[in-house]
Order: C-alpha cells, then structure tokens, then sequence
C-alpha cells in the first residue's frame, strides 16, 4: 500500500510540474516565431522540419497566428482539467472556439480564416449553457434559498416505499380476512348440511317407530 501510494504521489507531482512548466513558457511559446530564421523563400526550418507560409505573407505569420491558437488553447485545457469550480464546463465553449480556428487555419484552403466558426459553436453552447446553468440553480436553491433537491428526492421515494408496504399490508390482510370468510362460509356450510341430515334421520326414525306402534 505505501509503494503504490508513493508512486501515485511521484506521478502526481510530474504531472502538476508539467502543468506548471507549460504554463511558465507559455509567453516564450507565443514569440517563438520571432526567434525562428527565415528563409528567403518564406519558409521556416525548426529542427528538420520545414514549415510553409500555408496561404500567410511568410512562415513567420503563420506561426504567430498558430501560436495564437495553440497557446490559449492549451492553457484553458490546463484550466479545464484542474478546475474544481462547478462551472467549469463552460471552459468547453472556448476550447472548442480555439479548437475550431486551428483546424481551419491548417486545413480550409480557402484565404479566409476566423469567419464562420462561431456557427460550429452553436450547438456545443446549446449543450453546455443549459447544463451549467441547471447546476447553477440548483446550487443556488440549495445554498441561498436552503431547497435541498436530493433530500426531496429522498424524502419522495421514502414516501412512495411506505405507501407501497401499506399497499402491500393492506392486500395481505384484505386477503387473510377473504380467506377466513371464505372458510366460515363453508363450515357453516357443513354444519347446516349435516344438521339437516341429522333431522332427516330424526323423523325417519320417527316414522319407523310409528309404523310399528300401529
């Protein structure tokens, strides 16, 4: 239990001080098109890799409009993924805003960019609006107003199982009384049908003693 426990801390703090040294060169990130040589065609080598203008006046453009992109976006995922905020899905509204302007600057061929991609944001804010603000009136019901929803809840379902056990209490001696009625009908039954047999064999002797009399 200690080791696992010691790797998980280990692991944690990695991933806590790369969050932390992404969000420290982030500045750095941003200029780092300054920095790179350009070529006289208007091109960019970075390690091997050579970077086009991609529809730009030269590589340096593009790289500052993708740093532009890259660089909140990132940092809003960062956010997003260590927000204990109950409104932190809002964050999905901009992340996919950025998203959606680094996929058209790298893959629409057309010279126009950041036109229509508020459109494609449309039905991501008709999703993640009303969720936040559902979990918004509901902290704020519990909060400020004192209406616990889920105790209501709670308290309903409590009250549906105890009608339901009355329900099921009542059937049962609905059906126990049934039963005895049931039985008394036919002992009372019995009995009458043998008390006439009785009677009946009553007046046949009676008769079987007259007839010998006479």
């Amino acid at each position: 239990m200690e080791k696992n426990e010691r790797i998980r801390a280990k692991t944690k703090i990695l991933l806590e001080s790369l969050v932390v040294f992404f969000v420290a060169i982030s500045p750095f990130l941003y200029k780092l098109y300054e920095y790179l040589p350009l070529r006289p065609n208007g091109t960019v080598n970075i390690i091997g890799f050579i970077i086009s203008p991609n529809g730009f006046p030269d590589a340096q453009t593009y790289l500052w409009f993708l740093t532009s992109k890259i660089v909140p976006l990132y940092l809003f995922l960062i956010w997003f993924l260590t927000s204990k905020d109950w409104w932190y899905h809002i964050i999905l509204i901009p992340i996919a805003m950025y998203s959606f302007q680094l996929f058209e600057v790298i893959y629409d061929t057309d010279k126009v960019i950041d036109t229509k991609n508020i459109l494609w944001l449309l039905p991501i804010c008709m999703v993640v609006i009303p969720f936040v603000y559902l979990i918004r009136i509901k902290l704020y019901d519990k909060y400020v107003n004192g209406i616990d929803l889920e105790a209501m809840d709670a308290e309903l379902k409590a009250l549906k199982n105890k009608s339901a056990a009355r329900d099921t209490l009542r059937n049962s001696e609905s059906n126990s009384i049934s039963t005895t009625q049931d039985s008394l009908a036919l002992t009372s039954k019995i009995t009458t049908k043998r008390l006439e047999q009785s009677i009946h064999q009553f007046k046949n002797q009676l008769n079987t003693l007259f007839k010998k009399d006479s």
